[in-house]
Order: structure tokens, then C-alpha cells, then sequence
């Protein structure tokens, strides 16, 4: 009777477990087939849906940034590029069968069953292997309770099971290393490399490797920021497992686990690093939408016709919105991980960077504030009211993000006036860095409006690569972008394009005239009388070379009396200033709003035999897979003949050689061959330096955020003050750097015929002038 009993309790049990296996096999199948649960198709299976942020790399190979979401920020790695110390660590710690099993590890599975779900011991270590933790990542959303992730389980081990068909081994721990997110906008291990070593994955030592494999088991508890102490203990654990699964000895284990945690934390933010100016154009440049009249307000008629264009002619405009990938979806510059391959060289962008800081902050700055300091009108000019001061600031404080905040809850203005006027806690710019202090709204607009503004640009003249681009004094508090984003007057700048003009209908810059006030006539009948800033050779003889020379104002009026200001304006547009110009007399010495970006092109004319080169940012744009999908070249035409080009590169050496532009011999010591010209505009609003070498063209403008801020002397307000010495420290620091190629003594190609441009009558003008007077743009208005 006994044994029947027991015999049927057998078949009893056997029933039950088969009947179980049964339902968990039904219900893998249901899960493999979607029936049950979240199944990704299998097309997901073999290219997962991964998301990677799109690099910024230099043309020296250096990484300058990345576009990502902000929880979204990976830069993929290769396997190749990841250090087998951080492999092993990896396998050693979290999956020691990885090479073994097939997705899921069954004694691992046990155990954790065992201990932590009927023993409840916490050190009874987790169940889930590498691949599925890749499940989990990949395809699991966040869990809202233990129930809803315990029903996810199933699906994951299912998941893993796929991936391990689809993928090697190798495969599956780059994906979990390329996917996880270690805080800080650290997604994937090459980010978090940057942000806490400030390495590559292939570069990191054992115990730096260590470190981050142990955060993988909970980035914020160990978090080597914030809790040094106790990563250092996941750090041996890490280093222990190592040890224990073989791959380092008991001695190296031990000396290993003695070392201090050393971390080079650098946060991954968009506005740090170099060229931050640059990546956001670059951002802005290739993510544009196709113009619609209907989203430009109705002052913005220029912008949509300029924008228009750009979409028309700019391959790089609007890129990711012209261009498809093989899915048919455009691409993604947050997402798809992109590699833009740019012209920026890193080394000029750092010459470049610490030029704009070196002048500004030691010696430009600190004039400024000695200049208003202690007056009531500060940093406006002295011919500036105080209800006008009041007006801007106002206008001003229109424009923040609080006031507009404080406008959309309701506030009255006189509310919102007294609010500003409250002293508060906050963060203000200074060159020494960010000043924690209690200052009212209101008067941190003052403060902030007193520091000057610059911006940058160098390219090469013969290929049109941007070699480095400045758009501001500092990104992370003055982001408007004044390459490419904001137009100012240029002043005697201009001067290069209406001599041009006159080469073009034949003057020499040897011809002379004589050299007293001009007065013109424009075409309604209005008298307009230009003055200059110096009584040098009144009455006398000049050449037209040397009022270039000496930026003199009634030379140009002479030469503007000879040409047609429509033919000169449709030469200024063939020079690439796309702005519109009217058409006017005066437009001679300079009053039209030009770019940086626009002016540095348009100088490429003078270095580059009369044709002008297009500013190229990017070069080649690849992949995620490392397949190049577009490549980039120079936009050129020709604007001048070769003689005139010749016979303006000729006067506009002269200008360094013995005129306006002459700091750069005498003060900064630099002997290569270059032509350049200084600019200085009404009132000393703004001061400009354009440079050129056969081999580099540089524009430099510097002036105040409103153009009623600006120096009250001419001696500091002046170009040759404000805007050359950046151009000059950033000359001799590329000269300094053997390895970029650079030469002093590099000379520009002139044949033989166009050697001497008067030789066909005329005399040259010996310089008289001292070489930094001069250059001041002064006219009746």
C-alpha cells in the first residue's frame, strides 16, 4: 500500500514539475514570439537601437565636443580601443563565465536564487550576466516597482539569449561599455574615460579600469567624486576578482589596492573645452531647417534672404535635413554618431584662445576700467546721459530670460522693476574666473556689459580651411557669436575694397593727388565732407598708395569721387559681405555691418591672387561605422584681376611695412611678409584688424556689447590698440610651434611684370607717418 502511495506521489511530482516545464517553456515561447511582454523584432536584434552622440574632431585628430541629448551623451568605442585590463576587469567582476554560457548562466542563476531569494543574503551576488544586463539596457524601461521587474526578467533572459546568437562575445561587453551611463553626462565608456581621467579607454591603468567597472554596479553610490573613500573599497573588490579569476598576481593586486584614488574629473558640458563658439555655429549650421518666410518676424527679411541662399549654395546648411540615411529617416546629429571631421587645428584654436585672453584680460580690459572708473555714465561713454544709460539698461533687462519669466506669471512692470533692483546670490563673469557675490539683477546687466567684446577668425586663403574661430571673450557667459552671428561697422577696413575698385578701372597706386578735404556731392544733392583724424601733408602731393597706407580719409573720398558707389557695392557682395549695403557715398569709409566670418573671407582675396575662398568649416562628415558620407570643398571665385590683386597686395604690405599696421614690426617683433589693415569706427565703437600671409588670413573686431560703450581716447580705441595685438600674439605663437609648418620666412609669389606696380609712371611715396596714428575713421555725418 506504501508503495502504491509513494508511487503515486512520484508521478504526482512528475506531473507537477513537467507541467511546470511545460508552462515556462509555453511561456518562453510566448515571450520569444511576442505573445507576452515587450519583444523586439528581430531586425533590432541584429542592429540594436543605440544612440550615440556626434563627435567634433579637428583636423589634427582631436576630439573638440559632442552633440548628444542631455542623458544621451555616448561617444562609441571601438573594441579594438578598449584596454584588456578594463575587459578583464569587467568579465572578472560581473560575469566570470561570460565566455562559457550562452546568455544566461545557470549556476549563477542558482546561487542567486538560493541566497538572496530564499536565503536573503545580501552578498549572495546578482544572477544576471553581461548580456543580460546588455537586455536590460537595451530594451527594459524603467521598472516602477520589484513586481513590474520581476515580469521584465523573463523577457530579458530571452533578449540575451537572441543577442548571443546574433553577436560575439566581443561584440556584446562593447555594447554594455559603449550603453552605460556613469553620471555626469558620462554615457559610454569613452566619455567617462574624458570626465574622470581625462584618458581613452585604451590608455586607462589597471586600477582606473578598475574603478570604473566597479561603478557599473551603482554609479551614484560609488561615485568617485563624491564618495572617494568609499569607491576606493568597490575599487579593490574590482581588483580582488581580478586576483581571484587569474588575471593579475596577489603582489600587483595588493600594490594596486594601496594606491590612492586619483581622479582629473572634467565635466562634459557643451560649453567647455576648445571652440565652444565654433561647435555651437557648427550645431546650429547643420541642424537648420529649410527657410520659411512664415518663421521669420517681419524685420527679418535680410536673414531669411541670406538663410535662403545658404540652403541653396551651403552643403553644410542645413545638412542633417537634406541628407538621408538608408532607412529613409534624415539623419540625427544627437543620435546617430556622427564623426564631423572639421578644419580647426587645436593647437591655432589654444593660440587663438589664449591671444583673445592674454590682451583682453592683462592689458585691454584693465585700461577700460581705469578709463571709467569712478564715473557716473560707466561703461558707456561720456557722451551717453544718464536717461540714456537708464533707457539701455532697461532694454536691456527686457531681453533676460527672469524678466520674461516674471512678464508670463502675471507681474506688473513696476513689480517687476523692484525686483530687479533686490539684491541677490548669484555667479558673475570675471577674467580671474566665476565670482560668487550679492548684487541686484539690474546692476549685474551694468556689470556684465562693462566688459569688452571680441572675436576671431584665421583661415588658409588657398584651401578656405577655418583653422581657428573665437566668437567671444567667454562661452559660458557671453554666448551671442560674433564670427559669424553678430554684424558692427568695419571702418577703415573697407578701404582695401574701394581701392580695389580703383585698380580695377585703372588708377595706380602711384598715381597722386592733392591732398586737401574733398568735398562730394551724393546723388540728392546733399554735401558730404570727410575729415581725418591727423593734419599730416596738407597741401601736398600724395599717392594713392599712401593714403592707404596711412588710412586717410580724404584719399578715399578722392577715390570714391572717381568710381560709381553702385559698381562698389556690387563689388563688396562679389567679396562675399552679404549684408545690404545702400548704395551711398559714405559707405566708403567703412558704415555697413559686416561678420568676422565674412570679413576673413573676404580678405582671402588679397592673399590668394584675387580670388576669393569660401570660409570651410567642415571637411568630412562619417558614420557611426566609420563610412564616409559626405565630403566638403572650397567655394572659390574670382573677384579681382590679377594685376589689381597684385597692385593691392602691394600697398596693403605697406600698410605693415610703414603704416597703421606697423605694431606688428616694431612692438611685437614679427618679420614675416603680410599685408593687413587696420579699422577704427565712429566714436571708437569698434576696432578691427585684418592680417594676411601667403598661407594665413586673419580678422580680428573688438568692441563693446553696445556700440555707446567704448573707449573716450583715441589712443586705446584706436584698431591698432583694440583689435591687432590679438592678431599679433597669435601670429607669434603659431610661428612658435614648429610643428604646425608656419614660416617667417615664407614670401608671397609675385611675378616678375606686376614687381614693381609703377611702372608705367608715377613715384613711390616714402612714409612719413608714425606707425600707429592714423587708421581713425572721422566724417561729418
Amino acid at each position: 500500500m506504501a508503495s502504491k502511495i509513494t508511487k503515486g506521489i512520484l508521478i504526482s511530482c512528475w506531473i507537477v514539475y513537467l507541467a511546470i516545464l511545460g508552462a515556462v517553456v509555453m511561456v518562453f515561447m510566448a515571450i520569444a514570439n511576442g505573445s507576452i511582454g515587450y519583444m523586439p523584432p528581430v531586425e533590432q536584434l541584429e542592429n540594436p537601437i543605440d544612440k550615440y552622440a556626434s563627435q567634433v574632431i579637428s583636423s589634427d585628430g582631436k576630439a573638440l565636443g559632442a552633440y548628444a541629448h542631455s542623458k544621451d551623451n555616448r561617444i562609441y568605442v571601438n573594441y579594438e580601443d578598449l584596454s584588456p585590463d578594463l575587459v578583464k576587469a569587467l568579465i572578472a567582476t560581473e560575469d566570470i563565465r561570460f565566455a562559457e554560457h550562452s546568455g544566461i548562466d545557470a549556476q549563477g542563476l542558482f546561487r542567486a536564487i538560493v541566497k538572496r531569494g530564499i536565503l536573503m543574503q545580501k552578498s549572495g551576488g546578482g544572477g544576471s550576466t553581461i548580456t543580460q544586463q546588455l537586455a536590460k539596457q537595451l530594451f527594459s524601461p524603467s521598472a516602477d516597482n520589484m513586481m513590474e521587474r520581476l515580469f521584465q526578467k523573463p523577457i530579458e533572459w530571452v533578449i540575451a539569449v537572441q543577442l548571443e546568437r546574433y553577436y560575439t562575445k566581443e561584440e556584446i561587453i562593447n555594447m554594455y561599455l559603449n550603453k552605460f551611463d556613469f553620471l555626469y553626462n558620462a554615457v559610454g565608456i569613452q566619455s567617462a574615460s574624458r570626465v574622470y581621467f581625462g584618458k581613452t579607454p585604451k590608455t586607462l591603468k589597471i586600477e582606473e579600469a578598475a574603478t570604473l567597472v566597479g561603478m557599473c554596479k551603482n554609479p551614484s553610490y560609488f561615485n568617485p567624486v563624491r564618495h572617494n573613500k568609499r569607491t576606493i573599497g568597490r575599487r579593490n573588490t574590482v581588483l580582488e576578482q581580478m586576483e581571484k579569476a587569474g588575471y593579475i598576481t596577489k603582489a600587483e593586486c595588493d600594490s594596486l589596492k594601496a594606491l590612492p584614488l586619483v581622479v582629473h574629473f572634467t565635466r562634459m558640458d557643451h560649453k567647455d573645452g576648445l571652440a565652444p563658439y565654433f561647435r555651437e555655429y557648427l550645431r546650429l549650421t547643420m541642424t537648420a531647417k529649410k527657410p520659411e518666410r512664415k518663421d521669420y518676424a517681419s524685420w527679418q527679411s535680410q536673414k531669411f534672404s541670406e538663410d535662403s541662399l545658404s540652403w541653396a549654395t551651403n552643403p553644410l546648411y542645413g545638412w542633417c535635413n537634406k541628407n538621408k540615411k538608408a532607412d529613409g529617416e534624415y539623419y540625427n546629429l544627437y543620435t546617430d554618431g556622427l564623426k564631423i571631421y572639421t578644419s580647426i587645428d587645436s593647437r591655432m584654436q589654444k593660440y587663438a584662445e589664449d591671444a583673445v585672453r592674454e590682451h583682453m584680460s592683462k592689458d585691454l580690459q584693465p585700461a577700460f576700467f581705469r578709463e571709467k572708473k569712478g564715473r557716473s555714465y560707466a561703461p558707456f561713454s561720456r557722451d551717453v546721459s544718464v536717461g540714456q544709460v537708464d533707457t539701455m539698461l532697461m532694454r536691456a533687462m527686457h531681453q533676460t530670460d527672469r524678466y520674461r519669466a516674471m512678464k508670463k506669471s502675471g507681474m506688473v512692470e513696476a513689480d517687476m522693476r523692484k525686483e530687479f533692483e533686490k539684491p541677490v546670490d548669484m555667479r558673475v563673469f570675471s577674467w580671474d574666473g566665476p565670482i560668487d557675490t550679492i548684487m541686484s539683477p539690474l546692476d549685474s546687466i551694468r556689470y556684465h556689459k562693462s566688459f569688452l567684446r571680441t572675436a576671431f577668425m584665421s583661415m588658409d586663403p588657398r584651401t578656405g580651411q577655418v583653422k581657428a574661430y573665437v566668437g567671444g571673450i567667454d562661452y559660458n557667459d557671453f554666448q551671442y557669436d560674433m564670427v559669424n552671428g553678430g554684424r558692427r561697422q568695419i571702418g577703415s577696413t573697407m578701404k582695401p575694397f574701394l581701392y580695389s575698385l580703383a585698380m580695377i578701372e585703372g588708377i595706380s597706386p602711384c598715381d597722386q593727388m592733392l591732398h586737401v578735404q574733398q568735398q562730394l556731392m551724393d546723388e540728392n544733392g546733399r554735401l558730404w565732407v570727410p575729415r581725418n583724424a591727423s593734419a599730416k601733408r596738407i597741401g601736398e602731393m600724395v599717392t594713392i598708395k599712401w593714403g592707404l597706407q596711412n588710412s586717410d580719409n580724404w584719399v578715399t573720398a578722392y577715390l570714391m569721387s572717381q568710381l560709381s558707389p553702385y559698381t562698389f557695392v556690387r563689388l563688396l557682395h562679389s567679396f562675399g559681405l552679404k549684408n545690404h549695403i545702400d548704395p551711398v557715398i559714405s559707405v566708403c569709409l567703412g558704415t555697413p555691418d559686416v561678420s568676422v566670418g565674412e570679413m576673413v573671407g573676404a580678405y582671402t582675396v588679397f592673399a590668394n591672387k584675387g580670388i576669393r575662398v569660401e570660409p570651410l568649416f567642415v571637411t568630412r562628415i562619417e558614420d557611426s561605422y566609420g563610412n564616409t558620407i559626405a565630403n566638403f570643398t572650397p567655394q572659390m571665385s574670382e573677384v579681382l584681376t590679377e594685376d589689381a590683386s597684385y597692385k593691392m597686395l602691394h600697398m596693403l604690405k605697406s600698410v605693415i611695412d610703414g603704416g597703421t599696421g606697423g605694431r606688428v614690426r616694431f612692438r611685437y617683433g614679427i618679420k614675416a611678409e603680410m599685408g593687413g589693415k587696420t579699422g577704427t569706427t565712429q566714436n571708437n565703437s569698434d576696432g578691427w584688424f585684418m592680417g594676411f600671409t601667403p598661407s594665413l588670413v586673419s580678422g580680428c573686431w573688438v568692441g563693446g556689447e553696445d556700440r555707446s560703450i567704448h573707449f573716450d581716447r583715441l589712443a586705446e580705441g584706436q584698431g591698432a590698440s583694440m583689435a591687432l595685438p590679438i592678431y599679433a600674439l597669435y601670429m607669434q605663437k603659431v610661428y612658435k610651434d614648429k610643428t604646425l609648418g608656419y614660416s617667417e620666412d615664407e614670401t608671397f609669389e609675385i611675378p616678375e611684370k606686376y614687381a614693381n606696380p609703377c611702372s608705367e609712371g608715377g613715384e613711390e611715396d616714402s612714409p612719413t607717418a608714425p606707425p600707429d596714428t592714423g587708421g581713425i575713421d572721422k566724417m561729418f555725418e
